[in-house]
């Protein structure tokens, strides 16, 4: 990838700078506080990972936008693939009057995830419609009405999705009632538990057969790697047993690789470290290198199971962020963007995964390709720490560095850049937050 933006953090002026402390002051009139900003600070362009504001400060990018700028801001191949379609055509509606590159996608997408059955794919926009739309499709073809999800978990924020998301602040205070038959049940979390994945996925059972009643089940949904819930990765073993149990009790096993699939992880899909074949998975977020776009992919006969117009919706699949994400593929397979990951994590497990051993605030450093995080706990304990995380996000904030918050309790860091970033980039970051640490 040329970079249109020298790959370095530059700061100008104070954090944030003056046009954006006036942009905020307009936005306080205009926009919900509702739409609540972890940093007021305002980005006109980006290249790589590196956000430049409109100061022209340059920011080292550690989110992506919530991971979806996963092969870097602004790829002048997405750009020129958008655009040259955006000339062509940019709206239809594929259940009206279809086009190619519909088909192109759901046929890279039967390629890319797991499993060698044959496999049908919906596009929709977002990853809370994926959610909603794979929730549907497993109820038609089970005939059952109740949903599974993990504690921790984090599907969305529409009415539905809501429900199967796990904590209550700030996502669902207040926007009750939610549907019913929703249930979350335990998950493997190492760091807290303490269990194998065999002994936390029969706590799991367990609990559904108990509380449930695993023939009521329609769908089982995980994220193999918990985003939003504080980049928890279960033990080895864990969703073997869950995907066995659900196939011996009818459940469709849906894995969510909203946040973690899509080449973050060093593989096209994180349940791919898993060993497991998921029965539907929804992707979104890193699909079109920043154009709206998601997808439900799964056996045939399960995504078919659908009367045609059950499902599908006014842009799913728009031609303009399919023409995206068709690059994007390209992209990843051209750059060897999967192994750019996995040496992500190599030079983020250098840099940083000694920092449990060196801080007696941090409970554990976990990761897998560019999607670590750092959780912050009381000293000496495994306490929950969000005051520590608060400041420290303040501080690295201000110092021109962009992170995530993540967790139940608000107290893990979490840290996902673009595969494209440099050693330097990752040192120079890792450097500023340990600068945060200090003050602790």
């Amino acid at each position: 990838m040329t970079f249109t933006v020298p790959q370095a953090r530059k700061l100008l002026t104070e954090l944030p700078g003056p046009k954006s402390v006036e942009l905020q002051a307009r936005r306080e009139r205009s926009v919900s506080r509702g739409a609540g900003t972890l940093a007021n600070i305002y980005m006109d362009h980006g290249s790589g990972a590196i956000l430049v504001d409109v100061d022209g400060n340059q920011l080292i990018d550690l989110g992506c936008g919530i991971g979806v700028t996963t092969i870097g801001h602004a790829h002048p191949e997405v750009a020129a693939a958008a655009s040259a379609q955006a000339s062509k055509l940019t709206h239809t509606l594929f259940t009206v009057t279809p086009y190619e590159n519909y088909v192109k996608v759901a046929e890279k997408l039967a390629e890319i995830t797991p499993g060698d059955f044959e496999k049908h794919s919906i596009l929709v926009n977002t990853g809370a419609e994926a959610v909603e739309n794979a929730v549907k499709i497993a109820r038609k073809f089970t005939g059952r009405r109740a949903i599974v999800a993990l504690d921790h978990a984090f599907h969305g924020r529409t009415n539905l999705t809501m429900a199967m998301t796990y904590r209550p602040w700030p996502e669902r205070a207040g926007m009750g009632p939610f549907p019913g038959e929703i249930y979350s049940v335990p998950i493997s979390y190492p760091f807290r538990d303490g269990l194998s994945g065999e002994e936390a996925a029969e706590k799991t059972i367990d609990y559904i057969t108990t509380h449930i009643g695993a023939s009521e089940v329609a769908a089982f949904f995980v994220e193999p790697i918990q985003g939003d819930g504080g980049i928890i990765i279960p033990a080895p073993g864990y969703f073997k047993r869950l995907s066995e149990f659900c196939t011996e009790n009818g459940i469709v096993f849906v894995a969510d690789e909203i946040q973690a699939g899509i080449a973050r992880t060093g593989v096209w899909y994180s349940i791919e470290h898993h060993g497991v074949v998921p029965d539907l998975i929804t992707t979104a977020k890193g699909i079109a290198g920043g154009f709206p776009l998601a997808a439900v992919t799964g056996r045939a006969e399960i995504m078919d199971s659908v009367q045609p117009g059950g499902i599908g919706g006014t842009f799913g699949g728009n031609p303009v962020s399919t023409a995206a994400a068709l690059a994007v593929f390209d992209i990843i397979e051209k750059e060897n963007l999967l192994e750019a990951a996995q040496n992500v994590e190599r030079m983020l497990r250098s840099r940083i995964g000694d920092w449990a051993d060196k801080y007696d605030f941090v409970g554990e450093v976990r990761g897998k390709g560019a999607m670590f995080g750092v959780e912050l706990v009381k000293p000496g304990t495994k306490i929950p720490n969000p005051e520590a995380l608060a400041s420290v996000l303040k501080y690295v904030t201000t110092h021109g560095v962009i992170a995530l918050d993540a967790g139940s309790w608000d107290s893990v860091l979490r840290i996902m850049p673009s595969v494209v970033i440099s050693e330097e980039l990752i040192d120079d970051a890792a450097t500023v937050i340990e600068e945060a640490f200090a003050l602790l």
